[in-house]
């Protein structure tokens, strides 16, 4: 994540936060960032010095005016504006990132062989809540490499219990092992 989305989502949850908005800018923040990824040429109009910062703001207006919230629609004007349009992206991140910390959420990805069924996905939960105290929020995906077992990424962490990565420890202990 870049120096300049970081300043740029704190200083917007920070807003956010004050004026009791962090949930639907949250949204509406997670709709653009999708909005703009699928349509990478707006955010190239956005940037190109063909246009004035006028006309580009205008644009911002003319696309979002009445349909963002009034702090979200300014906050992608002063983007505009500065040239760090093409830091939307990472700004999001930034700013789920926050509420996330501020709400004591804690995202996981799961990667298991077959589909975790809601009970399982359940319990899972329940269990890394109890063990960190958060509340978690799962991202499941199906990757048949694994063969069976689970692979949870978190917080920067990774624990891999995965058939496959067993596979792959046995396979290097005796790859290195001399007789």
């Amino acid at each position: 994540m870049t120096h300049v989305a970081s300043v740029y989502a704190r200083a917007l949850y920070d807003l956010a936060k004050e004026e009791g908005l962090c949930d639907a800018m949250l949204g509406q923040l997670e709709t653009l960032k999708d909005a703009f990824l699928d349509n990478p040429d707006f955010v190239k109009l956005l940037s190109t010095p063909n246009l004035t910062k006028e006309e580009r703001c205008r644009i911002v207006d003319d696309c979002f005016a009445g349909m963002a919230q009034l702090y979200v629609l300014n906050f992608i004007k002063l983007l505009t504006e500065k040239g760090y349009i093409r830091h939307f992206a990472d700004c999001c991140r930034a700013f789920h990132e926050l509420y996330n910390d501020d709400k004591g959420i804690m995202p996981v990805n799961v990667v298991s062989a077959v589909p975790l069924t809601p009970a399982q996905s359940d319990r899972l939960a329940a269990k890394l809540a109890g063990i960190t105290g958060k509340t978690i929020e799962l991202s499941c995906v199906v990757d048949p490499a694994c063969i069976g077992g689970l692979r949870l990424d978190y917080d920067g962490k990774r624990v891999d219990d995965t058939v496959r990565h067993r596979l792959d420890a046995v396979h290097s202990l005796l790859k290195n092992t001399v007789l």
